[in-house]
């Protein structure tokens, strides 16, 4: 399974972008996904997840309320969708997949990464 995130860019403090994680692959729809950040001189964070099915979703603490994750296995992409964009959320965004929802919510592990996209927020 190959992931390609898209849909980064510079945006006001208070706008919305939405994120779009693409893959390749028949076994995509049988597959969790979570999307990552990691910010300037910081670690890499959880953001969100979804199972595969899209029943479950699970958010960080730091984004719940403001951002939505959706998918639609159909097009094989993954989306989030983050709403009242404040500077702190400025970070590469990551999509990565695993067989275990769990897995991508509680020990941000990934059998699958893609590249980054770059979302920047000015104040």
């Amino acid at each position: 399974v190959q992931l390609q995130a898209s849909g980064g860019g510079l945006v006001q403090a208070g706008g919305s972008l939405r994120l779009s994680c693409a893959a390749s692959g028949r076994t995509f729809s049988s597959l969790a996904v979570g999307w990552f950040r990691q910010a300037p001189g910081k670690e890499r964070e959880f953001v969100a997840a979804i199972s595969w099915s899209g029943g479950s979703t699970y958010y960080a603490d730091s984004v719940k309320g403001r951002a939505t994750i959706s998918r639609d296995n159909a097009k094989n992409t993954v989306y989030l969708q983050m709403n009242s964009l404040k500077p702190e959320d400025t970070a590469v965004y990551y999509c990565a997949a695993h067989a275990s929802v769990l897995a991508l919510y509680s020990r941000s592990s990934g059998d699958y990464w893609g590249q980054g996209t770059l979302v920047t927020v000015s104040s």
